[in-house]
């Protein structure tokens, strides 16, 4: 039996994510919210017989939804997540779990005190190429582990199509750095151990604008991290992450891409047919399904959401 959803946010990643669940079986989008009332549509087209709520409230309690995912901005998942709490529900928020760190550590209590069934959309948990660097890693392939790093730069903040989020450009809860680099702090996290922020440097324009660049040293697990982060110029976007071990290295780049190093040389790794990118959004699902079944899951639990927050957090405070 499909797993009942209803969507909070109906934004460019809500809408993916609806479109993404339509394809999969484990799923049924019954229903969703948005306080814009022009994005209806965008349900009615992709899951015609899902309603569109009068509000938030009302689609937390309703006893037809199993699983609320919250697509919300970041300065709202939380009282969302307490509502679906509140209902019985589990959640799947979008990253970052939230912009306030006590408020973060309260919810992170709640959910551990109340064994809640919550996670929160980090798709490099699931991704077959990030599968591969783990099993890479754990059988010390790559010799000793020497460095991680993480590059990102883009044209333009916000990029084209997330235009219509204008928050994503502000200072208080926008930005790449919230948005883009947390997925490589959570990879990071994950794969090579928890994490301590040494040097860093933001630029911020004038204004409540969002930052325009990054230079920052951390250490994970011992291993050196280096972070560059930039917006403007002619360089086309881009986003790289390394791990560099004696004997090899890996490079997942456009985020589901994998290259390896081998004597020297650089080599894609192959997933078989179809885009790296559906597997790995049908890896993430696949994963939330075994979740809501009570099966073992790979998802990012709060806590490990809390932990990315707070390096960002930090991160973003140096400038």
């Amino acid at each position: 039996m499909a797993h009942r959803i209803g969507i909070i946010g109906l934004g460019v990643m809500g809408e993916r994510m609806l479109r993404n669940m339509a394809k999969h079986a484990g799923f049924a989008v019954v229903a969703a919210w948005d306080p814009d009332e022009a994005t209806a549509p965008k349900l009615s087209r992709v899951a015609p017989e899902a309603r569109f709520a009068r509000d938030a409230a009302e689609l937390a309690r309703a006893n037809d939804v199993d699983c609320i995912y919250i697509a919300a901005p970041p300065s709202t998942h939380l009282a969302y997540a307490d509502l679906a709490f509140d209902s019985g529900k589990a959640v799947f928020c979008e990253k970052p779990l939230a912009i306030d760190s006590a408020a973060c550590r309260a919810a992170v209590e709640r959910v551990e005190r109340e064994r809640r069934i919550a996670a929160i959309n980090f798709p490099f948990a699931s991704a077959p190429a990030v599968r591969a660097i783990t099993a890479a890693v754990k059988s010390g392939e790559l010799g000793p582990l020497e460095r991680v790093e993480i590059e990102v730069a883009f044209a333009r903040w916000p990029r084209d199509w997330q235009a219509t989020a204008r928050w994503l450009a502000r200072r208080a809860e926008g930005g790449f750095v919230r948005e883009v680099l947390s997925h490589f702090v959570f990879l990071t996290r994950r794969l090579i151990g928890s994490l301590r922020l040494g040097d860093c440097r933001i630029d911020y324009p004038a204004g409540e604008a969002a930052e325009t660049a990054i230079r920052a040293q951390l250490e994970a697990g011992g291993i050196p991290v280096s972070i560059a982060g930039s917006v403007g110029g002619t360089v086309p976007d881009l986003n790289r992450w390394r791990l560099i071990g004696k004997q090899g290295a890996f490079e997942l780049h456009d985020w589901y891409s994998l290259k390896r190093r081998i004597n020297g040389g650089w080599l894609d790794v192959d997933f078989g047919e179809g885009s790296v990118r559906e597997l790995s959004y049908r890896a993430q699902l696949d994963a939330l399904q075994a979740m809501l079944a009570g099966r073992p899951h790979g998802l990012p639990s709060f806590r490990e959401g809390l932990d990315v927050q707070e390096c960002v957090e930090a991160m973003l405070q140096s400038g």
